[in-house]
């Protein structure tokens, strides 16, 4: 890999916000990369306005709202590393349309997410947050009723993708029979088996947890209506998404009885800032285990994160490659030997890849290789030149009709 850039390195400027691992500012700096900022904290659109001015590379976590104004106002910025696995706190069109590339690490802490389920799954089905909070006032609870294993019980996981697959392996380990329901058709894992409907799914398990994204098809999907679905005496767990259970329901079904514990770590309104004050309808409600959205927050999984995100920012910053970019079509490109690489994003209309060619070719410049995806936003086009004129290269496709950006990378 050729470890030049065509813009000096100490030129690059790199933010990263909410306390993101310094995993991921060991990398940057590994690379090259000395121009770097760390804030522990979200910042308000306004802040972001003028934080952004003249930065490069972004990091964020899930807090961090990146909106179309944002967008507009940040000329320089590349590429917005998120250091989670959701991309919603960016609005993705207006990326597209700028041309910043948009990269999350999807994998990463799939493996905190489903111990911590395994976990809580014990907690709530043996009693144990009632009997702690009991010996914490200095009574001795020390009873079997209501108190069950999880050998032999049905787990049902609504999602069964990254983390509800694994979910899957880990509950049927344990003696569990496992059901899932996904609007997309998967393959199940060890004996693990697909409800036909999420009805089906929520009458027969015993315990329920979520692993949905955020849209408007998933918006409440636990509401009054199918939380009574669901088997009295049956336990929820929601580490997916705030908006994917309507808290109200849930508490009245809590309160009525119908279930018998929840485990809840997302909310719809989340505070911005570490020890800010929270509210929920949930609070003081027995076997209920309320946690600040962390389930994926364990050191092995922020490492792990860090790394992954860092290196899709750097392969891009480098290479030009887009691999995992929600905003930019994905090309993954070798370097070229004895060439200067330019990066070319375009609206995706007709006759731009045209225009490039003919221009290129009228002021005699060689093209050593060219790569082309599109989507049906943008077009984004990658152009090995002759080293001799790629700068005059640069400035001719400046000039096409319909450019977004144009970088040269090395």
């Amino acid at each position: 890999m050729n470890n030049n850039t065509s813009y000096p390195k100490e030129k690059i400027k790199v933010l990263f916000l909410e306390n993101i691992s310094d995993a991921a500012v060991e990398e940057i700096q590994h690379a090259g990369y000395i121009n770097i900022r760390k804030v522990s904290g979200a910042l308000s659109e306004a802040e972001l306005i003028k934080e952004l001015k003249d930065v490069h590379l972004l990091g964020i976590r899930s807090k961090t709202q990146i909106t179309e104004k944002v967008l507009q106002k940040a000329n320089k910025l590349l590429a917005i590393g998120c250091y989670c696995i959701g991309i919603n706190q960016v609005n993705l069109k207006a990326a597209s349309a700028n041309g910043v590339a948009v990269f999350n690490s999807p994998y990463s802490n799939t493996r905190s997410v489903a111990e911590l389920v395994i976990g809580l799954s014990i907690m709530l089905i043996r009693k144990v947050i009632d009997k702690n909070n009991a010996a914490h006032k200095g009574v001795w609870q020390k009873d079997a009723k209501g108190s069950f294993e999880l050998r032999g019980k049905t787990l049902g996981i609504i999602g069964y993708g990254n983390i509800g697959s694994q979910v899957s392996v880990m509950a049927e380990a344990l003696g569990m029979n496992v059901l899932f329901y996904d609007v997309e058709s998967k393959l199940p894992l060890g004996n693990a088996s697909s409800a036909r409907t999420l009805k089906e799914l929520l009458s027969k398990s015993n315990i329920v947890t979520l692993h949905v994204p955020s849209d408007k098809t998933t918006h409440n999907l636990l509401n009054e209506t199918t939380l009574t679905q669901m088997k009295k005496g049956a336990i929820l767990i929601n580490h997916s998404r705030g908006d994917v259970v309507d808290i109200p329901a849930l508490k009245k079904a809590l309160e009525s009885g119908h279930l018998s514990g929840a485990a809840i770590d997302v909310f719809p309104v989340e505070p911005e800032k570490n020890g800010a004050s929270f509210k929920t309808e949930l609070a003081g409600l027995s076997n209920v285990i309320l946690t600040p959205h962390v389930g994926g927050s364990t050191e092995e999984a922020q490492y792990n994160i860090g790394l992954d995100v860092t290196s899709k920012l750097l392969n891009y910053l480098e290479r030009g490659i887009t691999t995992g970019s929600h905003s930019i079509p994905p090309l993954n490109l070798t370097p070229q030997a004895n060439t200067h690489r330019i990066l070319h994003v375009h609206k995706n209309v007709p006759g731009v890849l045209g225009q490039i060619n003919s221009q290129l070719s009228k002021h005699k410049i060689n093209i050593l290789g060219q790569y082309l995806k599109t989507n049906e936003d943008i077009g984004y086009v990658v152009l090995d030149v002759d080293t001799k004129l790629s700068k005059e290269a640069l400035s001719v496709l400046k000039e096409i009709d319909e450019t977004i950006k144009v970088r040269a990378v090395y």
